[in-house]
């Protein structure tokens, strides 16, 4: 956090590029462009950039009167996914007596390209722009001399012909700004490095690229599916009346996921105070879809075992591998965001299968107490996290 001096020098400092200025206080679209290229950082400066809302272009202050519904909606841009990968950022307030400031910290992204709205927006001079095609190359090597995480590995036995490259001209719709695609004059192996599933140097696909567009991710990575299983009663020892190893393309198996869990709600109808009958499922469906959308995007692929989805009579189980990541707890999981697989995330959003980062437990509870269904219960071990989702009572 800034003192009140270094923030006094750095808003005198017209010709600083880890500066942005503005008098603002509802644009939302320069606030992420303006956050999306600092974490870029493509002068190299290793250091955050900031930006000053409640400050005039010639280094004044504007008089503004920041209110809390500005440094919420600030501090939502982290996590609203428009921006990806999330970029890691501070929402402060400051107070002087020429008026108000609210001011970002921004810290330089060790994912880069960072795009905001598929556009990667970058620092040139005092000013932000669009990068190019050699820019973007230019960050995408930037990454590659940084830390990664497992799904931006390369598998180095794999190739450019164990990819379904249809699947990635569909996902480009989705993830990347209609006019960037249009004047995209790079090859098919640059534009998939652009968005992390491509190691140029090795050559060859990353993790993530098999994981999504893998003509046969198992047969790179073993665990690469979700087990099935479907039981008469509630005991794990009954004969199951329905099984499958769900695989293929990620894509593939969330569609999947996505019908076997419509096909398996049972619904029933209850009287109402208006003397009428309600049709009230046993389960909420968005409630399972976002617990078992978490499982896939959450889980650690370097484990041999695959996610569990285990359908009972009175309850479903989830189990996917991995403890919880980083310096998550049981006490802050539904509170903070640390991805172990930050490209995988990115691309569910990009595909609609995740709404918004950082709100999947707290949205699927909300969502069983409004269907009546009891709390569920979280288990994490060192080695897997599981979940169990118990069915509504009538």
């Amino acid at each position: 956090m800034l003192t009140n001096q270094e923030l006094l020098n750095y808003i005198e400092d017209l010709e600083s590029d880890r500066i942005e200025r503005t008098t603002s206080t509802n644009d939302t679209d320069k606030f992420s462009e303006a956050i999306c290229a600092f974490a870029n950082d493509f002068p190299k400066h290793d250091k955050p950039g900031y930006l000053f809302i409640g400050v005039n272009n010639n280094g004044t202050l504007s008089g503004l009167q920041v209110a809390d519904k500005l440094l919420l909606d600030l501090a939502a841009i982290r996590s609203n996914g428009n921006i990806l990968p999330q970029p890691a950022m501070t929402v402060n307030k400051y107070s002087f007596p020429g008026g108000e400031l609210a001011v970002v910290e921004v810290t330089p992204s060790v994912l880069p390209p960072v795009r905001f709205k598929g556009r990667v927006w970058i620092r040139v001079g005092p000013s932000k722009a669009v990068a190019n095609e050699h820019e973007e190359r230019i960050l995408s090597e930037k990454r590659a001399s940084l830390n990664q995480t497992f799904d931006l590995t390369p598998i180095i036995e794999s190739s450019l012909n164990d990819l379904a490259l249809g699947q990635f001209d569909s996902y480009k719709r989705e993830a990347i700004a209609q006019d960037i695609i249009a004047t995209n004059h790079r090859t098919i192996e640059e534009q998939m490095a652009s968005l992390r599933f491509y190691d140029l140097k090795k050559n060859c696909p990353s993790v993530a690229g098999i994981l999504l567009f893998g003509k046969n991710p198992r047969y790179f990575i073993s665990c690469a599916y979700v087990q099935y299983l479907y039981f008469p009663g509630n005991e794990i020892t009954d004969r199951p009346i329905d099984q499958a190893e769900i695989s293929g393309d990620l894509l593939s198996i969330l569609k999947e996921i996505d019908t076997r869990i419509k096909v398996n709600i049972n619904k029933h109808l209850e009287a109402s105070d208006n003397l009428r009958e309600d049709v009230i499922p046993d389960y909420p469906e968005w409630a399972i879809r976002e617990i078992i959308m978490n499982a896939i995007m959450h889980r650690d692929y370097q484990n041999n075992s695959p996610v569990k989805f285990y359908y009972f009579q009175d309850r479903i189980e989830i189990q996917n591998p991995g403890g919880l990541y980083g310096d998550l707890t049981p006490e802050t999981v539904e509170t903070r965001n640390t991805y172990r697989n930050p490209v995988i995330a990115e691309a569910m959003k990009s595909l609609g299968y995740v709404n918004r980062f950082g709100y999947g437990i707290k949205r699927a509870k909300k969502l069983l107490r409004d269907n009546e269904n009891p709390e569920p219960l979280f288990q994490f071990e060192k080695h897997y996290t599981s979940v169990t989702i118990f069915r509504r009572k009538s």
